[in-house]
């Protein structure tokens, strides 16, 4: 396990290009984004989603629970299971098929399927210490 502390934009901004680029260098089609409100889930999946080439405007899909981002390579869908209760939701939407269908996935608030992602994903835990710095845990 690896752990980095981000405390500043810059500092962010190096971290999500490395990312990106061993999100694309390893394999990784899901990758699952673990920490309390405010931590900065959705920052870093913009920042990622950047390097990765994507030019859509990058927001939260708390309301939405999935929203997908293209280009004319990649497609990323950006899952928040935040408001689902349960795992018949997670299903009702789909999640099968966008696991199946080889785009890549990001999942804010991911223990409601933790069970059910492939094991070829990677975690990353936010941590916020006593300094409002982030830690990331992967």
């Amino acid at each position: 396990m690896a752990e980095i502390t981000i405390k500043n934009l810059e500092d962010l901004d190096n971290f999500a290009k490395e990312l990106a680029n061993y999100i694309l260098h390893n394999g990784y089609k899901t990758v699952l984004f673990y920490g309390e409100m405010g931590a900065g889930k959705t920052t870093l999946i913009k920042q990622v989603c950047k390097y990765m080439g994507i030019n859509d405007n990058i927001t939260s899909p708390t309301f939405a629970i999935v929203n997908e981002y293209k280009n004319k390579n990649i497609r990323i869908n950006h899952f928040d299971f935040y408001r689902l209760q349960s795992i018949k939701e997670v299903f009702d939407i789909g999640f099968e098929e966008y696991l199946d269908s080889g785009d890549y996935c990001f999942i804010e608030w991911p223990e409601i399927i933790e069970d059910y992602v492939y094991d070829n994903c990677l975690k990353l835990n936010i941590l916020i210490n006593s300094q409002s710095y982030r830690i990331i845990r992967y």
